[in-house]
């Protein structure tokens, strides 16, 4: 293997890794109709398909990646994605919607092991300004699988069957474990490994559980039904048991070096801002077009591909805009780009043209290229090597939360006022990450030293 293709291995399994959740999430979203009819389910056992996964995967993404500082992250990608294609082939198999439901469970468990570690190993295994680069080419391929996941599993489904979307994370998830053998990290300079809180641990991970879970039940319930207010009280219960729990701790879960750090805090809530008005945005106008404009799934689909294209295209160059002019202004413009795509959604009329309507989601992908490519970089580029699973984790978290966020304030805002009014609500979401955007470095770390 020549030195050149070496140094691509870190990247080429970290893009994979990442490839297989995002295009898994994505093509079960068409499986879903044929699944139900097949097993005979619910509409309330079919949405825990989804909610089971999601929240196994919030609960233990920052666990997981401390777990990878601790025992190599190289093994938990590798276990993770062992696991991810054991439960696939599992659910391929399931008898009934139940096994579907725990395998999909168990999909988020090891779904969770693997995504912190594939940042982490962009972090050891990349300096400063080739992490970049990196980082972009994630981006991309992550936009792409996300793309074409409804494509890739509409054939399938209307080929093979339900069970095929499930067939196709196996031999990737495989082929990315050999791949992942071959990979060579440079071990963090650090002390001697320390315990992990399992107090923490167990606090952070039911306190990201029941908030996703609340915010996935919030569309069904409402913000103001009890079942939801008692969820969100006992949230704010575990937050301040958590609290109290991290500054008596002496190894904490979420390491202090971590929280200390302006420019990490600032790029988390500047996705999870970024990522809610997305996806509130782009479920609200989804609706839109197939239930007012009623366009069918494909033509809704063609309607918002500007949206994935300017996000593969725009994810190179969001990295060459950082490496010259640095975090803050290229995550500034990023989040005001996605702000005036959102806004200019808001203006579509019955008619919907398909020019002002694609233009509007390209706006939104450069945008959100912008942001993510920054913010994912400053993440994981601004904590040290010691705990880059811990701050994947943590990045990982807030694009899980964000968008679960997002739905939840569209479908509420959505009942009681006008596509228009709920899309400049999205907006408003998307113009508060302008407030963590200008927490961040006006140059790269490398420039300023």
């Amino acid at each position: 293997m020549t030195g050149r293709l070496r140094r691509s291995v870190p990247l080429l399994v970290s893009v994979a890794g990442a490839m297989i959740v995002a295009l898994d999430g994505t093509v079960l979203l068409v499986a879903q109709p044929s699944l139900q009819r097949s097993l005979a389910a619910s509409p309330a056992q079919i949405q825990w398909t989804s909610t089971g996964y999601l929240v196994a995967v919030a609960a233990l993404l920052v666990v997981a990646g401390r777990l990878g500082d601790r025992y190599g992250h190289l093994r938990l990608l590798c276990i993770g994605l062992l696991g991810f294609a054991a439960s696939s082939s599992g659910i391929v198999l399931a008898p009934s919607v139940s096994w579907v439901i725990g395998l999909r469970t168990a999909q988020g468990v090891f779904g969770a092991l693997l995504q912190p570690a594939t940042l982490a190993m962009l972090r050891l295994a990349y300096p400063e300004r080739e992490l970049h680069r990196a980082v972009a080419v994630r981006t991309a391929a992550i936009a792409v699988a996300a793309g074409s996941g409804p494509v890739l599993g509409g054939v399938l489904v209307a080929h093979l069957g339900w069970r095929a979307v499930f067939w196709i994370n196996v031999p990737i998830s495989l082929a990315a474990v050999l791949l992942a053998l071959a990979v060579r990290l440079p071990a963090p300079e650090s002390t001697a490994p320390q315990r992990l809180d399992l107090t923490g641990a167990v606090l952070l991970a039911s306190f990201l559980a029941l908030l996703v879970h609340a915010l996935a039940d919030v569309p069904a319930r409402g913000w103001a039904a009890p079942h939801t207010l008692l969820e969100l009280s006992a949230v704010a219960g575990l937050a301040a048991v958590l609290a109290v729990s991290e500054r008596r701790a002496g190894n904490p879960i979420v390491p202090s070096a971590v929280t200390r750090s302006v420019p990490v805090t600032a790029s988390m809530a500047l996705l999870a801002l970024a990522t809610a008005g997305l996806f509130g945005s782009l479920f609200t106008a989804t609706f839109y077009l197939q239930s007012v404009l009623r366009l069918d799934p494909l033509a809704a689909g063609l309607r918002v591909l500007p949206l994935t294209v300017l996000m593969v295209l725009g994810s190179p160059l969001a990295s060459v805009a950082l490496g010259r002019w640095g975090p803050r202004p290229t995550a500034v413009s990023g989040t005001l780009l996605v702000v005036l795509g959102i806004a200019g959604l808001s203006q579509l009329t019955r008619s919907g043209a398909a020019g002002p309507t694609g233009a509007a989601f390209a706006v939104i992908g450069a945008g959100f290229a912008a942001v993510m490519v920054t913010a994912t970089g400053t993440v994981v580029g601004d904590a040290p090597p010691e705990y880059a699973g811990a701050v994947g984790g943590l990045k990982q978290t807030a694009t899980n939360i964000g968008p679960t966020l997002g739905i939840a304030i569209a479908t509420s805002a959505g009942a009681a006022a006008s596509v228009r009014t709920t899309l400049l609500l999205m907006a408003a979401v998307a113009t508060l990450g302008l407030l963590p955007a200008v927490l961040l470095p006006r140059v790269r770390r490398d420039e300023a030293t």
